[in-house]
């Protein structure tokens, strides 16, 4: 057995790597290396001083790739700072450090320290005091400790640039070139990303000199080990969809993105105060909390993380099984980064996408951009909700170990059963499993829409979808909201149709004979300086902005008394702009 492991452990030791690297790699469980490290390690060892591109998706082993040989070339007898590695996130930069300390734990002589923003300045200042070999650093918090002096950058003879792309994504560009004006003329630079867009060639042309290069299945854009997948719904119905998979699959455990910091915590409350087992992810938390939901999250306590790329990036959570997508990126290749997470080291992973009914062209540039093929599927209705929370049900009855005080607890009812058949029975008990299921008042039996655009329910059901952008936090009720919508609207209140009331917005249906003109009547409506807008909500995309909205006051309109209370007041004052007509 141990000459099989010696045999394995060749594999990196033909790399060119050091015997206290093999060693610790050994100790480490490292077998085989991925097809970057295979192919990068011996050029950055064997043509150093080198520039160098290596080009391959997230989780292919990048970290190694380059952590590896840059253990090796550094010099432990030289305090100087030798090598920096630029990271987007703190998350990645915490990872790609500690991955580092595990690789050089047999060489104690070597200092990795790494520098973010989130935390106590001073703390990581102090910690630059010691001889420092390797700096892993985020470019805002790095730049910060140039300028107060508490690093000095003079004798770095390696850069890296870890996840380039995400990096100007993030708007480094800039920082980053006032820290490579820092470094020496003759260093070199490793350049690491998942994709090539134009901002890097730009780089790569400013800063390099023939640098070599390797690329790890560029035409495969994404994972094949990751199904690609999107359902078509209303943008109302986006939440109310995705609780119905996460019901209808328990065991599902994956990040969900979103576009705002506000949209991800909105949806974490929403969901969380519904039971579900989720937590957010974003920058308005401090470095404690992030740190908090992360050690969460990997140690399973959580069925959802809901994130925004930000927050998200650097991330590194294995067994993921689902990566869903709440709005698309705005960037394609961010498609690329967020599917990524899921479909490691050889395990399946699902990539969902929630789009609206006009969404769907992002689909096709999707398809045709990395290549993959994406299956359209069926949001689960009510019906296979039940059928599926029973059957769960019935399997956990079926295999439950019965405790040894089941008996006495049985007797103590004093046959308060007696009277009830095997049949009455169980009809209760499935009873009181389907009450349990996130059945929301008012929800749609069918949460599909026809694909492409096409309002084919709506053209059935006889109303149109609106949106208005107050809730509960308002103090609203249904009563409430539908008398607001009627005064101001002029439109009987028996047209109105489906409403449903969220924590900051509401969505309610109108009759299609007589809602024209709807939005226009609401223009220039304010609650205590908050313009309020009506829209059309077909594809969630037509919401103009608040600054659209923005208008003198001139006039009041005030509803009854009874509405809208809040904090204690009694009434709400509506302002009209002058010009206006109900």
């Amino acid at each position: 057995m141990r000459l099989i492991k010696k045999i394995l452990l060749n594999n990196f030791r033909k790399l060119g790597l050091s015997q206290s690297i093999i060693e610790a790699l050994d100790q480490l469980g490292f077998i085989n290396p991925t097809p970057i490290q295979e192919k990068a390690i011996p050029m950055l060892l064997s043509k150093d001083p080198t520039d160098f591109i290596g080009l391959a998706q997230t989780g292919t082993g990048k970290t190694a790739a380059f952590g590896l040989p840059l253990i090796d070339l550094v010099d432990v007898g030289i305090k100087a700072t030798q090598a920096l590695i630029m990271a987007p996130t703190r998350e990645l930069g915490q990872q790609t450090a500690q991955q580092l300390i595990n690789f050089s734990q047999n060489n104690k002589q070597l200092n990795i320290e790494v520098v973010y923003g989130g935390t106590a300045i001073t703390n990581q200042i102090k910690a630059l005091k010691r001889p420092t070999q390797i700096v892993v650093a985020t470019p805002g918090r790095l730049l910060d400790l140039i300028k107060r002096k508490a690093v000095s950058l003079s004798s770095v003879r390696y850069v890296v640039l870890d996840e380039a792309d995400e990096m100007l994504n993030m708007g480094f560009k800039e920082d980053i070139d006032k820290i490579l004006s820092y470094t020496l003329e003759n260093r070199v630079t490793w350049l690491f990303s998942a994709t090539m867009p134009p901002g890097i060639r730009k780089i790569i042309k400013k800063y390099m000199d023939a640098p070599l290069e390797v690329s790890i299945n560029v035409q495969e854009k994404v994972n094949k080990d990751i199904s690609h997948k999107f359902v078509t719904t209303k943008t109302a119905n986006k939440i109310p969809a995705l609780r119905r998979f996460l019901d209808i699959q328990p065991d599902m455990r994956g990040i969900l993105f979103c576009r705002t910091k506000r949209e991800t915590q909105q949806i974490s409350d929403d969901l969380g105060n519904m039971g579900y087992e989720v937590e957010a992810l974003h920058g308005d938390l401090s470095q404690v909390q992030r740190d908090a939901v992360m050690k969460r999250f990997k140690t399973r306590s959580m069925q959802l993380l809901i994130a925004t790329d930000v927050a998200a990036r650097g991330i590194d959570v294995h067994n993921l099984t689902h990566v869903l997508h709440h709005t698309l990126p705005d960037q394609l290749d961010g498609y690329t980064h967020r599917s990524g997470r899921t479909g490691r080291a050889g395990k399946k992973g699902v990539s969902l996408a929630f789009i609206n009914p006009r969404e769907g062209k992002r689909i096709t540039e999707l398809e045709r951009k990395i290549n993959v093929k994406f299956e359209r599927i069926e949001v689960p209705v009510i019906e296979e909700l039940k059928s599926s929370r029973i059957n769960n049900w019935a399997n956990l009855i079926i295999n439950t170990k019965v405790d040894d005080q089941a008996e006495k607890i049985l007797h103590d009812l004093n046959g308060q059963f007696a009277h009830l058949s095997k049949e009455d029975l169980l009809k209760r008990l499935i009873t009181n499993q389907l009450d349990h299921l996130m059945i929301q008042s008012g929800e749609e039996i069918d949460l599909n829409e026809s694909y492409g655009g096409s309002h084919e329910k709506h053209s059935k059901s006889g109303f149109h979808r609106y949106f208005i952008n107050i809730g509960m936090i308002d103090g609203l009720t249904r009563a409430d909201l539908i008398h607001f919508l009627s005064d101001v609207s002029g439109i009987d209140r028996k047209l109105f149709g489906e409403l449903t009331i969220q924590k900051n917005c509401a969505f309610f249906d109108v009759d299609k004979n007589h809602d024209k003109g709807l939005s226009q009547r609401f223009k220039g409506i304010e609650i205590e300086g908050r313009s309020i807008r009506v829209n059309r909500d077909d594809d969630g995309n037509n919401r103009p902005t608040a600054s659209s909205y923005r208008k003198n006051i001139k006039g009041k309109y005030s509803p009854p008394s009874s509405h809208f209370r809040r904090a204690g007041k009694s009434k709400r004052d509506f302002h009209r702009s002058r010009g206006q007509r109900h």
